[in-house]
């Protein structure tokens, strides 16, 4: 159990999210995935689609694309009020 993110390398949507979870010290596995679109197998059979980033967090029951969403929902799950990080 735990949290995977599927993320590509240099995408800016993928690091904000991927710092966002390093900010708050919480564990994750990254699966890196192809650059090209048609190459991104794992991710389509986890989340139906085939961009990134894709946060999978099984503890909660919860798959989601689109950094906002996922930062959002990082937000609500995990951080805690008047704790400020760096």
């Amino acid at each position: 159990m735990g949290i995977t993110l599927y993320q590509l390398e240099g995408c800016p949507y993928c690091e904000a999210v991927a710092e966002r979870l390093d900010e708050l010290d919480i564990e994750y596995d990254s699966v890196w995935v192809e650059p090209r679109h048609s190459e991104r197998d794992a991710v389509k059979r986890v989340s139906g689609q085939r961009g990134v980033p894709v946060l999978v967090d099984e503890d909660r029951g919860v798959t989601m694309a689109e950094s906002e969403r996922i930062l959002e929902f990082v937000e609500r799950s995990y951080a805690r009020p008047g704790v400020e990080t760096t």
